[in-house]
């Protein structure tokens, strides 16, 4: 006997914004959670209603493939959700290269072929891709160059792919947190040298619900982007 659920992909999904997605959708959907930990990931699907993990490094594209293999799409895939990234601080002056091929490896690279592979699920359920991106996406700042371009990229990269799937119902959102109580975001203060205040920041809840209603919007219409900032 098939799903009864709609099924979304979650990348990322054991923490930060990706768990608050899962959380967000769990009530209504069958979560596949995308991470690199296949125990953390086995123990968090157990919490939920209709969960199963996705274990696979996404920067190694044949295991990703191979992982995929053993997921039952045959009635497609609702909504993939990209929330998955990494943040790398440094001026363009005393950056090392390597960081910048690891950030557009991560945060553009992988993010477009894991989309391609599954586009065939995608096609057949008429589903939705959910961009996490971020203010960085729009405006950049110093001494985070390379998460900036990458940010930059990856709207380049939702703006094509929307465009390019629209004759086949696909949707693409890109969501555009302001920043986000998370460990990314205490990382980040940590390299700035300010105190981490978890009051000043959006919860991940928060973005987790504007994921949501991208994914649950009526067929008839489409969040092709939304910026979301602390009040």
């Amino acid at each position: 006997m098939g799903r009864t659920r709609p099924a979304v992909l979650i990348t990322g999904a054991n923490r930060g914004i990706g768990r608050a997605v899962a959380d967000e959708l769990a009530a209504d959907h069958h979560l596949i959670l995308g991470g690199r930990d296949g125990a953390a990931l086995a123990e968090l699907a157990a919490r939920y209603p209709s969960a199963e993990p996705f274990a696979a490094d996404l920067a190694d594209r044949e295991a990703t493939a191979a992982a995929l293999q053993r997921l039952d799409l045959r009635d497609g895939l609702a909504g993939l959700v990209h929330s998955a990234g990494i943040l790398v601080n440094g001026t363009v002056a005393e950056s090392d290269p390597a960081e910048w091929t690891e950030s557009f490896d991560l945060n553009v690279v992988a993010i477009m072929e894991l989309t391609q592979l599954l586009l065939p699920a995608l096609r057949t359920a008429r589903g939705t891709v959910v961009m996490i991106n971020s203010g960085s996406g729009y405006n950049a700042v110093p001494t985070r160059g390379a998460y900036s371009a990458s940010k930059f990229a990856l709207r380049g990269l939702a703006d094509s792919l929307r465009l390019e799937e629209r004759e086949h119902g696909v949707r693409v959102s890109s969501i555009h947190p302001g920043r986000v109580a998370t460990d990314m975001q205490r990382q980040l203060r940590s390299f700035e040298g300010g105190e981490y205040q978890e009051e000043n920041y959006m919860q991940p809840a928060t973005v987790a619900a504007t994921v949501g209603l991208a994914l649950r919007l009526p067929a008839d219409a489409s969040i092709d982007s939304i910026s979301v900032r602390p009040r």
